[in-house]
């Protein structure tokens, strides 16, 4: 284990050592350069462009600054203090643990759907019960779970199905029939780490706890689209809930792992069914209604991403869209900071990445290509590139040593930089033009592959 740490550090030093002799060069290129960049302060649009990119950059690192020392809190906070610490912890005892509802929504999961179900079935929790919904399947996913299902006699797991609605409505039935006083809601190509329950129900020790949020890691590391999503999922999300925890407001419970009380869900009237990111809404509900999430990165749910581009493509054009219309449907908190309180900057931060950073980054990409063209200026796109790759690769390299994390994910974060974000960024600006024209789109499916 130690060798291993060891190992990680040495591995995130060397690639810190290596940015920061690129960034010391490309300062002092610039410096000694500085007469030949006047062109762009002669032109007024130039001039303008300039400054507004110049200004994104500053705000990019804000962003990455403010993420890495509230998720170090956060860390800090989880290893050397408690949260909330009361007179008499509820959930101590293995008598005094609460039961739990495991929700699990399959629509033609066939291929994953047993393996899925038997990795619940070794949780480290004595008092838990699962649900399967198949949500109107047109494969075998029904026969399948009622296979593993009559298999089990000591954790009972019930099998469900119904007309297809969506899943909104399939996770709204399981809330109906859950038993327990919590229900955790995944998806049902998930596999949960054997710590979930005992890691999440802690939290709920505090009253003002409505739900808590899972991290979500990738487990069919197989080439270069899954590894470039592996250190996506580490350092674009898991970074992000850690900062928000210290807040107590994560602005996304990922579907794939959230524990929620049941009156909770109750309360807010569960899951809606007009947008495509029924997640990010039901997150937003629970925050407009003053209750707290919190992130518990030790409670881990493995996913199997996309491993070709069309469907990475169409998932984050559902995503993009989706979260756009949940920003929608609250968007009143956008102009009434002091109703909202920190909800208000949630909504605007959620904005910020889902439309000022890809139209910027391609904004970027453009101006610098065309500068580089029509004034010879081409090194103000490597210079471009090479900020925006260190300011990924520092972050990398903090989620690798926090999340104790395969060092060699650091450097898919060139990869991640070089063509990856930028494929992603045209996927998002695509679905944030079409979302404003009001364009019809359909759930989609990802085809599974089996990997859990």
């Amino acid at each position: 284990m130690v060798a291993r740490k060891v190992y990680r550090y040495l591995w995130v030093a060397t690639a810190l050592a290596i940015m920061g002799v690129l960034l010391a060069f490309s300062y002092d290129s610039v410096r000694q350069s500085k007469g030949s960049f006047s062109v762009l302060l002669e032109n007024y649009v130039l001039a303008i462009l300039t400054l507004y990119l110049l200004f994104f950059l500053l705000l990019l690192v804000i962003r990455y600054a403010v993420l890495i020392l509230y998720s170090f809190m956060d860390h800090l906070e989880g290893l050397y203090t408690k949260r909330e610490e009361t007179v008499s912890p509820k959930y101590n005892e293995e008598s005094s643990l609460p039961m739990i509802s495991l929700v699990v929504p399959a629509y033609n999961e066939g291929v994953v759907i047993q393996a899925a179900i038997r990795s619940l079935l070794l949780l480290d929790y004595p008092n838990y019960e699962i649900i399967v919904i198949d949500d109107g399947s047109t494969d075998d996913t029904y026969e399948k779970a009622i296979a593993v299902a009559r298999e089990q006699t000591k954790i009972p797991v019930r099998v469900v199905t119904k007309r297809n609605g969506g899943k909104a409505e399939a996770l709204n039935t399981g809330m109906s029939l859950a038993r327990g006083e919590f229900v955790l809601n995944m998806d049902g190509d998930s596999k949960l780490s054997r710590n979930t329950l005992r890691a999440c129900i802690r939290h709920f020790e505090n009253p003002r706890i409505g739900a808590v949020a899972g991290n979500v890691k990738v487990i069919n590391r197989e080439n270069i689209w899954t590894n470039i999503q592996a250190l996506e999922y580490v350092e674009g999300l898991a970074m992000a809930r850690k900062a928000q925890s210290f807040m107590r407001s994560v602005n996304i419970i990922p579907g794939p792992l959230g524990m929620f009380r049941k009156t909770v869900l109750q309360q807010v009237g569960g899951y809606d069914h007009d947008t495509f990111a029924e997640d990010c809404d039901l997150t937003l509900k629970l925050l407009m209604q003053g209750w707290h999430i919190a992130y518990e990165p030790t409670a881990i749910a493995w996913v199997e991403t996309p491993s070709r581009l069309l469907d990475l493509l169409k998932q984050r054009y559902r995503w993009t869209r989706g979260i756009l219309q949940a920003t929608s449907k609250h968007s009143a908190a956008l102009w009434q900071p002091r109703k909202a309180g920190v909800n208000c900057f949630i909504l605007w931060y959620m904005l910020f990445e889902a439309i000022m950073w890809p139209f910027s980054t391609i904004l970027g990409n453009l101006f610098f290509g065309y500068v580089g063209i029509r004034y010879g200026l081409a090194v103000l796109l490597f210079y471009w590139w090479l900020q925006l790759t260190i300011l990924d690769v520092v972050a990398a390299a903090y989620c690798i040593v926090i999340e104790e994390e395969e060092p060699s994910l650091i450097f898919y974060s060139v990869m991640f930089r070089l063509f990856y974000i930028n494929i992603i960024d045209v996927s998002k600006v695509l679905a944030t033009i079409e979302e404003w024209r009001g364009h019809t789109m359909t759930w989609g499916k990802l085809d599974r592959e089996g990997k859990l």
